[in-house]
Order: C-alpha cells, then sequence, then structure tokens
C-alpha cells in the first residue's frame, strides 16, 4: 500500500467527505478547514467568510488502488467549479473551489487538469478553482464528520447532498467500496 494525501474544497464538505469515503482505494475523508489565517477556527467562524478559510476535506488514499488523476476527476463532477467562492446558494470564501496541493506532482496534475476543462469548455465558464500548496489542515467538529451518513433526512442534506450523491453513485458505481473493502 502506497498511502498519499490530497486536499480538496469544493462547497460544503458534507457531500464531498460522502462521496470520496465510499470510493475504493480511499481509506478515509475527513471534513475540516484550510487556507485560511485563523489559528485553530471552528466552523461557527469560518462560516462568517471572515477566517479566510475553505472548508475542505482531506483524503488518505492508497495511489495504488486509485489515483490522484482519479481523485480529480471525481472532484470536478462533484461541484460546480466554474462558481467564484460559491456553490449554489452556499455563498462566500468558504465555499470556494480549491486544490491544496501536497506535493509538485500534485500540483501540476492539478494545473494541468484545470488546463485540459478549460480548453474543453468545461461547463458554463472558466475554472475558478485555485491551486495552492496544502497548508495546516484543521479538523472540523466531530459531528461534521461523516455527517451525511449520519443525517441523510437532515433538510440540507435531503434537498442538496442526497441528489448529488445519487448522481456520483450512477456515475461512478464501478469504483464504489464493496461490503468486502
Amino acid at each position: 500500500m502506497a498511502v498519499s494525501t490530497a486536499t480538496l474544497a469544493g462547497g460544503c464538505f458534507w457531500c464531498i467527505e460522502a462521496a470520496f469515503n465510499s470510493l475504493h482505494g480511499v481509506i478515509k475523508a475527513t471534513s475540516g478547514y484550510t487556507g485560511g489565517l485563523t489559528k485553530s477556527p471552528i466552523y461557527q467562524t469560518v462560516c462568517t467568510g471572515r477566517t479566510g478559510h475553505a472548508e475542505a476535506v482531506q483524503i488518505t488514499f492508497d495511489d495504488q488502488q486509485i489515483s490522484y488523476q482519479e481523485l480529480l476527476t471525481v472532484f470536478f463532477s462533484l461541484h460546480d467549479a466554474t462558481q467564484f467562492n460559491r456553490q449554489g446558494n452556499d455563498i462566500g470564501t468558504q465555499y470556494r473551489s480549491a486544490v491544496f496541493y501536497h506535493d509538485l506532482n500534485q500540483k501540476e496534475t492539478a494545473e494541468g487538469f484545470i488546463l485540459e476543462l478549460n480548453a474543453e469548455q468545461y461547463g458554463k465558464g472558466e475554472i475558478q478553482t485555485t491551486v495552492n500548496a496544502a497548508d495546516t489542515f484543521y479538523t472540523a467538529e466531530d459531528y461534521h464528520q461523516e455527517y451525511f451518513l449520519k443525517n441523510p433526512t437532515q433538510g440540507y442534506c435531503r434537498m442538496v447532498v442526497s441528489p448529488k450523491l445519487d448522481k456520483f453513485k450512477e456515475k461512478y458505481r464501478t469504483k464504489l467500496k464493496t461490503e468486502n473493502n
């Protein structure tokens, strides 16, 4: 096993975390905050948009089972990367689209991936995803971990997260974990 780390921000972390935790080759996806100035941020302050942090997911994965490129493919299919500092009705810098790279290879892969998406005239416009060096990752409060799994009938989960995950599961059904892994 070759364990690697990826850190991605694509709006509300509940959906991103739930999707990645269901992928074969992902050991763990953890919701948290990164890219800001405040030390030890908490959800209530991150939500104000004044800390500079993005809601992000840190993914620990076995790169012999799933590649960083495959993680990026999934990531860009889970959110609208053409929106600047927002995802749907979630507005603010905390909901920005960002890749936080952990090494030069991840940086080059992410930048190349975005260039390809822009060349294909992805979605509704130019990709707004930033590519930044990984910074301190602060794990979100316990109640945010596996939030969708524990709260599937909560309003936001039912209206926003569930439809996205349904599309994700249909598209990536051959890449999902099974009961045995």
